[in-house]
C-alpha cells in the first residue's frame, strides 16, 4: 500500500523530538511552521559554488524532455514539487550529503546512457533503493555486525544497547522517503544500509565508494535494517520483548548472505 504522509495541518511535531527527524533538526524550522517553504529558501541554504539548484518541478520545465538525472547532470536544475514532503526531505539531502548525491546522480546517468531512459538495471535499482530508504552504518564490533548478518536483531539491538546509546555505533539516515515516513507517530522504519567498519568518516568512505562503482551494483548489496530497533527511536525500543514481537524484525531468508562492510579510508 502506497504511504500517504500526514499533513502540514495535521502533522504530529513530536516527531521532530525524536530520531531520525531530531537528526535533521538544522532544517526544523521548514517542517515545523505552518506554511510550506518556498524554493527560494531552499536554494538560499546552498554552500558558495554548489552546482546545483532547487528548480520548481512544472509543466514548463518538464517540457525541456530530459531524465530528472539527465536534467541535474545537465543543468543542475533538481526538479522539485512544491509541497511535497517527499522532495522537501530530498532537498534536506541534497543540502547535507551533496557529495553523495552527486556520486549517485553520475551513477545513475552512466547508467541511463546504457540503457535508455525506459530500461532499468541492476545498478540503477539498488541506486534508487539507496537514493530512497538509504542508511549508512558504522560500526567498530564485529559481534554487531555478526548478528546483524544472521537477523538476531536482539543480539544486534539489545545485547550492543549500550554502543548505540553511547553514539559508538551510529546510524545516518540518508533516504528521504525514509525520512517521510518518519513523519507518522511509531512507524516502524526499515531501511536500506551501508556499513563501514572502523574509523574514520563513514560518508566521506561511501560517497567514494558510490562514485567509483565499489558499491551499490545490485540491490540485494543493501542490508536491511528495522532502525526503528536502535536504542532510542521508538517509544518501544525499552522493553526487551520489541525485539522478538514487533514485525519488522524479520527472520534471514534461507540462502541470502551479505557483502562484507566497507573498511575505513586509510
Amino acid at each position: 500500500m502506497r504511504y500517504v504522509a500526514p499533513t502540514r495541518d495535521t502533522l504530529d511535531r513530536r516527531v521532530l523530538a525524536s530520531p531520525p527527524l531530531s537528526h535533521w533538526s538544522g532544517y526544523a524550522a521548514f517542517v515545523e511552521g505552518e506554511r510550506w517553504p518556498h524554493i527560494d529558501a531552499l536554494n538560499a541554504l546552498w554552500p558558495a559554488g554548489a552546482g546545483q539548484r532547487f528548480v520548481a518541478q512544472d509543466k514548463a520545465l518538464l517540457a525541456d524532455g530530459l531524465h530528472y538525472e539527465e536534467r541535474i547532470a545537465r543543468l543542475g536544475a533538481i526538479a522539485t514539487r512544491e509541497e511535497n514532503w517527499h522532495d522537501l526531505f530530498n532537498a534536506f539531502v541534497w543540502l547535507r550529503h551533496g557529495a553523495i548525491k552527486r556520486a549517485l546522480n553520475a551513477r545513475q546517468v552512466a547508467e541511463i546512457a546504457v540503457m535508455g531512459p525506459r530500461e532499468r538495471s541492476r545498478p540503477q535499482c539498488a541506486l534508487t533503493h539507496f537514493d530512497e530508504a538509504g542508511m549508512i552504518v558504522r560500526l567498530r564490533d564485529p559481534a554487531m555486525l555478526a548478528a546483524w548478518d544472521a537477523h538476531d536483531w536482539h543480539g544486534l539491538f539489545w545485547t550492543h544497547r549500550d554502543v548505540w546509546l553511547s553514539g559508538e555505533a551510529h546510524v545516518e539516515v540518508f533516504g528521504h522517503a525514509l525520512l517521510e515516513h518518519a513523519l507518522t507517530p511509531g512507524k516502524l522504519l526499515v531501511g536500506k544500509a551501508l556499513v563501514v567498519m572502523g574509523e574514520g568518516d563513514p560518508l566521506a568512505r561511501c560517497a567514494g565508494a558510490i562514485a567509483s562503482g565499489e558499491v551499490l551494483d545490485d540491490p540485494l548489496e543493501l542490508r536491511p535494517l528495522p532502525v526503528s530497533g536502535v536504542p532510542g527511536w521508538h517509544p518501544e525500543t525499552g522493553d526487551e520483548a520489541f525485539y522478538s514481537t514487533a514485525p519488522c524484525f524479520q527472520p534471514l531468508r534461507a540462502g541470502r548472505t551479505y557483502p562484507l562492510p566497507l573498511a575505513p579510508l586509510s
